[in-house]
């Protein structure tokens, strides 16, 4: 069995730790939900930031913010550092599961110097982003081997808890019925492991697509992440709509090609069903799609099994917080993926576990130094004011 595989595995009782650890007014975690609460009400600006996987948990939270008409800024870590000018009334819910990237030291300190407020949303208790922002929110989390399972979901998690406690939708009956879709996830999982042990829409070397929307966009980049971190192999990620404007021309057959269902035999497409908005509108995708050759996965919650070539369906659980859970099959298949094609998705040929440096992609002993040298001083100036 490979780390990545037991890392998703154990990925529901983490869950469900996370939950239980802001849920009710004495739990661990219940003090500093409240400081972030209280800090982002009392803010005029609200920005949701992270790097990487971090990233993809932002944009899955983005949903809930925004569809409770509590508008927030979504950029990158990178951007916001490097190209914005942040307003001192402003509060900055920083996502990271080590807290050490460059990207995030760095915010640290220009939010320090703007005079805007940090909410940090770290699984590593003694990292930067823990010790020096001033609300810290920490989840107790085993980390995982390498590819992040178990610390983007409950990052994730963490930060939509965040968010509805904001929106004042946080409360036991939401907790409860989380931990409980949570819970049937994990025990679909022995199912959906059949699924994949027997499909096709799986095949080394095709192009893969993952299209979503709302709360489940982050997962369609993470799933992307996953196929590139993991299976080695290029993938491509963007919203279901967005698709449709202009990209859709890849499946579509030259005059004169091979018949469609031929010349489109190497392409897959993995499709999140939202729980509640334009479900007929994404059945036609597939439809559409499955018509001109491609092969198609579906994931989401009631589903018609002929909708797709391998359909994962999902406990119930509410609209918005369905990224909760519809990460699962994804991992699963990339997991499943690396195997079929030969390659080792537990280690990483060219990047870092910790991305601390701005430089190239490749190991360089030259400048070394000097790169270690800016980061201790972006530590030392944070801890000087």
């Amino acid at each position: 069995m490979t780390h990545f595989l037991r890392d998703i595995l154990r990925q529901p009782e983490e869950l469900r730790r996370t939950i239980e650890h802001f849920a009710g007014p004495k739990s661990a975690g219940r003090a500093a939900l409240e400081a972030a609460t209280e800090a982002i009400r009392g803010a005029r600006y609200v920005y949701l930031t992270g790097m990487g996987s971090s990233w993809h948990a932002a944009l899955n939270v983005g949903a809930i913010f925004h569809q409770h008409a509590h508008p927030v800024y979504l950029q990158d870590a990178t951007e916001l550092l490097q190209f914005a000018t942040l307003p001192r009334d402003a509060a900055i819910i920083v996502i990271s599961r080590s807290g050490r990237s460059i990207e995030i030291v760095q915010l640290l300190a220009k939010a320090r110097d703007s005079g805007a407020k940090v909410i940090g949303i770290t699984n590593s208790p003694d990292g930067p982003l823990a010790k020096e922002a001033p609300i810290s929110v920490v989840i107790p989390v085993g980390m995982d081997h390498a590819i992040s399972v178990n610390t983007y979901s409950t990052l994730g998690a963490a930060a939509g808890i965040l968010a509805s406690s904001v929106v004042d939708s946080f409360d036991s009956a939401l907790a409860a019925s989380l931990a409980h879709a949570v819970a049937e996830a994990g025990r679909s999982i022995p199912a959906w492991q059949e699924q994949l042990a027997d499909t096709t829409w799986l095949a080394p070397h095709s192009t893969y697509y993952f299209l979503a929307r709302g709360s489940s966009l982050g997962n369609c980049n993470e799933a992307r992440l996953m196929w590139e971190e993991g299976v080695k192999s290029p993938a491509t990620a963007m919203g279901t709509s967005s698709f449709r404007h202009g990209p859709q021309e890849i499946v579509a057959p030259r005059a004169g090609s091979r018949p469609p269902e031929t010349a489109n035999k190497d392409l897959r497409f993995g499709i999140w069903i939202d729980g509640a908005r334009m479900r007929e509108q994404d059945f036609a995708v597939a439809r559409d799609l499955r018509r001109l050759g491609a092969r198609v996965m579906l994931i989401g919650q009631k589903l018609p099994d002929e909708a797709g070539d391998l359909v994962f369906q999902l406990p119930a659980i509410l609209p918005e917080w369905q990224f909760l859970i519809d990460i699962l099959p994804a991992q699963l298949a990339a997991e499943r993926l690396s195997q079929l094609s030969g390659v080792d998705c537990d280690s990483f040929r060219l990047s870092s576990y910790i991305v601390e440096d701005e430089y190239g992609l490749l190991p360089k002993e030259a400048g070394k130094e000097k790169r270690q040298e800016q980061r201790d001083s972006s530590l030392r100036r944070l801890r000087s004011e």
